[in-house]
């Protein structure tokens, strides 16, 4: 009964963070029992189920419940054949969604090597937009996770390639996520070629498109700021503040912190 695998996978979180907090007693529970029924949910025929198992992978993963072995050796290719080419499209989207979302959670080297190939592929999914969407409004995750010089040889194309697509909506999300994208970069990748594509962006034939380019103007300029003069920098929640000088700090030292926060980078159009 779907029902039952819904509220198991639900359990499957706080099960899993008792048994790490008794591993002594239970010391391989988790990795025998717990672990491979997430897994195979993962790839139920029951829409509710599977949406159940990606919040409890996530979960997981958030709480660092995972081994390193188990991510590589049964997520990452699970994922991976859901996500290919020949793959069923609702499984695909499902697919990239949960990839792009845990990211972020894991070790730069697993990114790199197990996930970012495929994602590169499904920036060029010529078959679902939703695909290209969901990549498209990430895409600063991913940048994020794998750092500079995997951003530049290898996302900066598909960058370009997502920034000139022909749904507007793929478009409109670039542009939401430029300044994350920007952030990752060296300042002359920054100048030569990300400047020209926002401008292309800012001159849309969309006005949705160019409504959400400006609003990404001011944190995309201040890309190009110096941070150690500037004191612009990225929090963990992907919003652009500014810290305080040291001569700031002395000089209200019996004041309240004035760390402002200027703008999240994923500012929606409205």
């Amino acid at each position: 009964e779907p029902t039952v695998r819904t509220e198991l996978m639900e359990q499957i979180p706080p099960i899993a963070i008792f048994l790490q907090e008794s591993r002594p007693k239970f010391p391989t529970a988790f990795f025998e029992y717990l672990m491979p029924i997430v897994v195979r949910y993962l790839t139920d025929v029951n829409n509710q189920v599977r949406k159940a198992g990606q919040e409890a992978l996530l979960i997981l993963l958030e709480q660092d419940l995972v081994s390193q072995s188990d991510i590589e050796n049964k997520v990452c290719p699970i994922l991976l054949d859901l996500s290919a080419p020949d793959s069923d499209d609702e499984y695909k989207v499902e697919a990239v969604n949960i990839i792009c979302k845990m990211a972020s959670m894991l070790s730069r080297t697993t990114v790199e090597h197990m996930l970012l190939p495929r994602f590169c592929e499904l920036c060029s999914d010529g078959k679902l937009f939703q695909v290209r969407k969901i990549c498209a409004a990430n895409f600063g995750d991913i940048c994020n996770a794998v750092g500079q010089e995997a951003t530049e040889r290898l996302l900066i194309p598909k960058f370009f390639e997502l920034c000139s697509d022909s749904v507007w909506g793929m478009r409109k999300a670039c542009a939401e996520c430029f300044m994350a994208v920007s952030y990752t970069t060296s300042p002359e990748v920054r100048r030569s070629k990300l400047s020209p594509l926002f401008i292309s962006l800012i001159s849309d034939t969309c006005r949705w498109v160019r409504q959400a380019a400006f609003q990404s103007l001011g944190p995309f300029i201040s890309t190009f700021a110096n941070p150690s003069s500037a004191g612009l920098y990225i929090r963990e929640d992907g919003t652009l503040s500014i810290r305080p000088s040291v001569q700031d700090v002395n000089s209200n030292s019996c004041q309240p912190s004035n760390n402002v926060t200027l703008i999240s980078s994923s500012t929606n159009a409205t």
